[in-house]
């Protein structure tokens, strides 16, 4: 009876020993980025490292459904768009801090949290996209308020993440009532009410509806590349992209990025992923097919971002605009921006 006691112990451990080496080798990624965005990277993140990721896409609602669980959540990292959004999981208690050499040393300090909680992965830069022929060499965002772009402006919504990110940098740079006139001028000079997304900026400019407009780089990519079709090809071609920067400052940028969960139960896979996620071969991967920049310095864009210029990215921490979110927002309600 001892022996076969002896035996379903020994038979016991070997069971769990099998399992936990099973969950060894694999993550849970909760993600609100598309799956054919992210597939790629993971694919060869499999192929380099054996480990199997497991991938949950949430188009909405990550924070309330990682709160659910609780502790009992099999969440490892957290992938998401737009700095706003890591930052909730933080403010919310929703993530762990990491320690990584190769996050520190791959991405540049004002791009990742100072406690380790959350990395960017990429990067996308909030732009002006310009008629064909039009005369601009440099731009400033200051300048969409100028009186000389009177009814030559479109942009999408003043409420969009896109552009409340853009106004709460405007904010840390110049201060709450400066960014209020700002807005004022800006819808001052607006050809249509804002509406519609970021590729439908290049179209109104086509159609001689505005000159210039504000939108998102890697639109321009993806328009051109075909993806969007022959119709958004033609629009690509009537336009050409310059990179704004603030005045004594960069053009402003926003994030894909990541985090490792609170209760993470496979945490040294999580950070692996998150350490390949800014390998040179991952971020080829990221400007290449997504058509992003790369956040780790030196990596080359893709030749259809590349044409824009260099990058310089504005030095402002992303979590003190992250922080101006809600005054950003209420500065566009208060101005009647979408009105």
């Amino acid at each position: 009876m001892r022996g076969k006691l002896l035996g379903w112990i020994g038979t016991a451990l070997l069971a769990q020993s099998a399992a936990l080496s099973a969950m060894a080798n694999e993550l849970n990624l909760y993600t609100t980025r598309e799956p054919k965005l992210v597939e790629p990277l993971l694919e060869s993140f499999r192929n380099e490292t054996g480990i199997e990721v497991n991938t949950i896409f949430l188009k909405d609602g990550l924070p309330e459904r990682l709160e659910q669980e609780g502790a009992a959540s099999p969440a490892d990292v957290l992938m998401t768009v737009d700095i706003g959004n890591l930052v909730d999981l933080v403010d919310r208690g929703l993530t762990r801090p990491v320690e990584s050499e190769a996050l520190t040393a791959a991405i540049p300090e004002n791009l990742r949290d100072k406690d380790g909680n959350w990395f960017a992965l990429s990067l996308r830069a909030r732009a002006l996209y310009a008629a064909e022929g039009l005369d601009l060499t440099s731009f400033e965002y200051e300048d969409l308020a100028d009186p000389e772009w009177k009814g030559r402006v479109c942009i999408r919504s003043g409420q969009h993440p896109y552009n409340v990110a853009l106004t709460a940098a405007y904010v840390t740079h110049h201060g709450v009532d400066a960014t209020r006139r700002w807005l004022e001028g800006v819808k001052a000079n607006l050809a249509r009410k804002p509406g519609g997304g970021d590729r439908d900026v290049a179209r109104d400019i086509m159609g001689g509806i505005c000159d210039i407009g504000v939108a998102n780089t890697y639109y321009v990519g993806l328009m051109r590349s075909g993806a969007g079709g022959p119709e958004q090809r033609e629009w690509a071609s009537a336009i050409r992209l310059i990179l704004p920067t603030f005045e004594n400052g960069g053009t402003q940028v926003n994030v894909s990025g990541a985090a490792v969960a609170k209760h993470a139960p496979n945490r040294a896979e999580a950070i692996r992923l998150l350490e390949f996620l800014v390998s040179d071969e991952a971020q080829k991967i990221y400007a290449e097919a997504n058509f992003e920049y790369p956040v780790k310095p030196g990596i080359p864009v893709s030749p259809l971002v590349g044409e824009f210029g260099a990058l310089t990215v504005d030095p402002t921490d992303l979590t003190a605009i992250a922080r101006e979110r809600a005054t950003a927002s209420k500065l566009a309600e208060e101005v009647g921006f979408d009105n």
